[in-house]
């Protein structure tokens, strides 16, 4: 079996598990305690601390263990805001920001940062979102979903030049290297990484007002209640180590691999979509789209094929709605793949997936065949009702009879299908066809597609 989901979670790197079972024998006391068996475990937790802050570039005094990266996000983004709640309630994020921040974020008043086709946001976006009560500014270091690297260190002298704290959400980023810019607070999860989950990271530059919320703890310096995870702790603090000793030799190879998959897809697979930004991006990470295609139904395909990776797909959610990450990119959710390869991913074990992936995308699109849409004709027009079919069903019900009215001619797909509103665009792009807009219909909405060639 290949693991090609390292984005959702790195498998426990060698030095973790050695780290964390040595530990287990060696750091069970409480830290805060004097005796012997306290002191000792106090030493592995400030070596622990040392470690982590030397690869984040902060001081160990300004970083904080928490039970999760998520956990780190809420602390973060809650903390910074109480500590200038007299600036205002005033909250900048990006369109493409993890969920973690995004739920925090609903808690104040919020303005969304648009980015473009490749998921990359404008360093002007930021500057012109900024207000006088602006408390806080959020920003990922690279997207979890489409690997697109942001423009980091662009963004904080702008938030610095304004006064206003930058928090970077890490995750992704944190074991190729340390954050660029003067950013002001960073988050990240071990588990990212090839650390053991429910270990986060918070660091919190000297001189940023910080006011942690809830009841007050003595642990963690108040912002992390409760007992440390210390063996877990060590565990994280050795993995990333480890892992940025490889970075630099690690990274080179893993874009050569995602390199390879980026430009071959579209030769094997036809009417294929890659998405996010081809140069500023994360080593492992590559993602693309597939015009017809069930996205869960490929993840099983895949699955069977021998091969773990994730998907956007609106189809792969209880929700039935795409991923918000795609939706703000504009680009083809549907039939989405995500190969995140992890440390040590071998080149053979590539090569079969660009084997393997094509048969397993044509045996998707046969069996969910292409059914016979119900289309009238009005003229030059024609009205495919596809109510109540989900993904990707509207689209090839679009894309069968679009060849059935003349040039100039029009096409309205009826569709409650809230991925249509992102994939029928998409298709028409691809497909260089236009996408003349939604209007109301008496059940959901009516796109229209005009005929160009």
């Amino acid at each position: 079996m290949s693991y090609f989901d390292a984005a959702s979670g790195a498998p426990l790197h060698p030095v973790a598990r050695q780290a964390l079972l040595a530990s287990l024998d060696e750091g069970w006391a409480d830290p805060s305690r004097l005796y012997r068996e306290g002191r000792r475990a106090r030493m592995l937790l400030d070596a622990a601390r040392e470690a982590a802050a030397e690869a984040v570039g902060c001081r160990p005094d300004e970083l904080t263990f928490t039970s999760s990266g998520t956990r780190a996000v809420h602390t973060g983004i809650a903390g910074a805001m109480g500590g200038r709640r007299r600036v205002g309630r005033h909250l900048i994020v990006s369109a493409v920001e993890h969920s973690s921040v995004l739920h925090s974020a609903e808690l104040f008043e919020v303005t969304e940062v648009p980015v473009d086709r490749t998921g990359a946001v404008s360093p002007r976006s930021y500057a012109d979102a900024l207000r006088p009560d602006t408390a806080l500014a959020c920003l990922q270091s690279a997207n979890h979903e489409v690997g697109t690297v942001q423009p980091v260190a662009e963004v904080a002298a702008v938030c610095r030049e304004a006064g206003v704290p930058l928090l970077v959400d890490a995750a992704q980023s944190l074991g190729w290297g340390p954050v660029e810019g003067e950013w002001s607070l960073v988050t990240a999860s071990a588990h990212k990484w090839g650390g053991p989950s429910g270990v986060g990271l918070l660091a919190v530059r000297k001189g940023v007002r910080f006011s942690p919320q809830g009841p007050a703890d003595e642990r963690e310096s108040g912002r992390a209640p409760g007992f440390e995870n210390l063996p877990a702790i060590v565990a994280a603090a050795a993995s990333l180590r480890a892992v940025r000793a490889e970075a630099e030799r690690e990274a080179v190879r893993l874009r050569e691999l995602t390199a390879r998959i980026r430009s071959r897809v579209p030769q094997l697979v036809p009417d294929v979509d890659v998405v996010g930004d081809p140069e500023r991006r994360l080593p492992g990470i590559v993602t693309f789209s597939c015009l017809y295609v069930d996205g869960e139904t490929l993840l099983h395909e895949l699955d069977r094929a021998g091969f773990s990776v994730s998907s956007g797909s609106s189809c792969t959610s209880s929700t039935l709605t795409p991923s918000h990450v795609l939706k703000a990119m504009g680009v083809l959710s549907e039939g989405n793949v995500r190969v995140s390869l992890p440390f040590g991913a071998v080149s053979e074990e590539v090569d079969r997936f660009l084997e393997v992936l094509p048969a397993a995308v044509a045996a998707v699109r046969e069996k969910l065949g292409a059914p016979t849409p119900s289309a009238v004709a009005h003229e030059d027009s024609l009205v495919v009702d596809a109510l109540g079919k989900r993904c990707p069903i509207p689209v090839i019900e679009l894309a069968k009879v679009i060849g059935e009215v003349p040039v100039g001619g029009t096409v309205r797909v009826l569709s409650d299908d809230e991925a249509a509103r992102l994939d029928i665009p998409a298709w028409c792009e691809m497909r260089e066809q236009e996408y003349v807009g939604e209007e109301p219909a008496d059940q959901g909405s009516a796109y229209v597609v005009r005929r160009i060639s």
